[in-house]
């Protein structure tokens, strides 16, 4: 289990992660949430599992280099990073978890690239117009969803070395971890020896450029899903405040062959519930052709 380095179309060295696994486990590429570490899902990627996952972070984070045209941040840039991913690993196809804005990566993907998708399993997330999801259970108006998203991006990116800051000199301990899991964001169910790991990663961003791959996401406008033509699972948490349920349910209606799911969680749901997603990607494998063998289905 562990980092690596590999380079993508444009030259920039990306840095990917890798569990150990045997090759015949079930084939799985997290399209992960933005600036989210591959430990945000302990049961999927754990040693073992089932799971042969391979993973990477995006464009300047987690030790990767920013591409030298720093422009080149679009959701079509992380297509190539994922691309140029599963060519690095030797994965033909597989099935494709995506959380969070992750959801935009990874349908773009099996968009431009119908060949090397299994499944896709969308957590958390729509398939493009992911600003205009958010803040629904906050009751504000659609029309305003998407620019008071980009808006608090923008001040985001504005003050990120004060948060930068403020994120080295928060102690992270059951405290800090009680009191994220019950902010509203995130719930009880994310319980702290799986938040903390997660939120100590997080913070060794520099949130200036993360909310830079923010703001350049939030570009990336809804997509004609008529395209999909593989099996879909789709799973919303009930108290989601950065991607409304309601939003997943519509986006579900326009695959007629997807699968929604409701949790009650928010839209931290690889952290609140491991087991359930690990569950429904299984689901998810047994109506494909990478279905596992019983002595791998974990």
């Amino acid at each position: 289990m562990g980092r690596f380095d590999y380079t993508s179309a444009d030259g920039t060295r990306v840095v990917g992660w890798r569990n150990l696994a045997a090759a015949d486990h079930l084939p799985v590429v997290v399209s992960n949430g933005l600036g989210t570490p591959p430990t945000a899902w302990p049961t999927v990627v754990r040693d073992g599992g089932g799971f042969r996952v391979a993973t990477w972070y995006y464009r300047g984070t987690g030790g990767g280099d920013r591409p030298v045209d720093e422009s080149r941040i679009a959701i079509e840039d992380h297509v190539a990073d994922m691309l140029a991913l599963m060519d690095n690993e030797s994965i033909d196809r597989a099935l494709i978890a995506c959380w969070s804005l992750g959801v935009n990566v990874g349908f773009e993907f099996a968009r431009a690239h119908p060949e090397r998708v299994a499944g896709l399993m969308a957590v958390a997330g729509v398939p493009g117009g992911t600003f205009a999801a958010m803040f629904g259970p906050l009751r504000v108006p659609r029309r305003f969803r998407h620019d008071l998203g980009v808006t608090a991006a923008r001040l985001g990116r504005r003050l990120g070395p004060q948060l930068s800051w403020v994120a080295d000199h928060v102690p992270l301990n059951r405290v800090t971890a009680n009191v994220v899991n019950h902010s509203g964001f995130v719930m009880p169910a994310a319980k702290s020896e799986r938040l903390i790991p997660a939120l100590r990663e997080f913070r060794e961003h520099d949130f200036r450029w993360y909310f830079s791959l923010a703001v350049a996401a939030a570009e990336h406008e809804p997509m004609d899903l008529a395209f999909v033509n593989v099996p879909v699972t789709l799973v919303a948490g009930r108290y989601d405040v950065l991607t409304s349920m309601h939003d997943m349910i519509e986006a579900a209606s326009r695959i007629p062959h997807a699968e929604l799911h409701l949790l009650p969680g928010s839209h931290f749901l690889p952290l609140e519930y491991p087991d359930a997603l690990a569950f429904e990607l299984r689901r998810l494998a047994e109506r494909t052709e990478l279905a596992p063998s019983p002595a791998v289905a974990g």
